[in-house]
């Protein structure tokens, strides 16, 4: 017969519970972190797409959370409102972009033709490279009354557009740049040139305008930059 004491005996001791501070962190983000970082660029990414279809006025939250397939309660933790989901595209998606403009004029202060010539191609390449930039910049940049316009300006302002309208204006009192141009009228006329046509292509393909075909457009645009629509010398027949 076993003794109480010999029972205590073969009972184990229990083990002192791992101090999981001490223990090595596996290498990487925390898997937490990862799929916040990714349902958050989800979410980015979907509110983009929307606004370039519907404008972002006729885009509630609601339709956002459903069209990435999360709850509206998961879309309101990251962001509360749709100002600030606003704020935080303009921050991360636009202003990267706007940015690579900057230095396009500057890189060509003296010619003006291959100034505008480089701003057609890059907005090309970036309507191009992002599915939604185009059909967006349609709806609320070129729009006076587009949402993004008004927030972009609220708070960052005009300067970068009035900085390039004053190179247009010198470059016309230089007699580089045709006199007859309006400055307002000439980036207007280049997002038509350029984004119109993808933005159509687009929504009539659902898919990436092929490389042979953006470079066939920059070729156009570029031609109607240099020479209007006036045959050039060479090209005239029967005279």
């Amino acid at each position: 017969m076993v003794s109480k004491k010999s029972e205590k005996a073969l009972v184990p001791k229990p083990q002192a519970p791992h101090d999981s501070a001490n223990l090595p962190r596996r290498p990487g983000r925390p898997a937490g972190a990862a799929k916040g970082t990714e349902r958050r660029t989800l979410l980015l990414d979907t509110a983009l797409a929307l606004f370039a279809r519907w404008g972002i006025a006729d885009t509630p939250l609601t339709m956002i959370a459903r069209e990435a397939g999360v709850t509206p309660a998961m879309l309101h933790y990251y962001f509360n409102t749709r100002e600030q989901l606003l704020d935080v595209l303009i921050e991360e998606r636009f202003l990267p972009i706007r940015a690579s403009f900057r230095n396009l004029f500057n890189d060509q202060a003296d010619d003006p033709v291959a100034a505008l010539t480089a701003l057609a191609k890059h907005f090309i390449d970036i309507s191009v490279a992002h599915d939604w930039f185009a059909p967006l910049w349609i709806r609320e940049i070129i729009s006076e009354s587009g949402m993004l316009k008004q927030r972009m300006e609220a708070r960052y302002g005009d300067s970068q557009r009035n900085e390039s309208l004053r190179s247009l204006l010198r470059w016309q009192q230089e007699g580089k740049l045709n006199a007859d141009l309006d400055p307002e009228l000439i980036f207007i006329s280049l997002f038509g040139l350029t984004f119109l046509p993808i933005a159509a292509a687009k929504r009539r393909h659902h898919a990436h305008v092929s490389p042979f075909n953006s470079e066939q457009l920059a070729k156009h645009v570029v031609a109607l930059l240099l020479h209007g629509i006036s045959p050039l010398p060479e090209q005239q027949t029967g005279q």
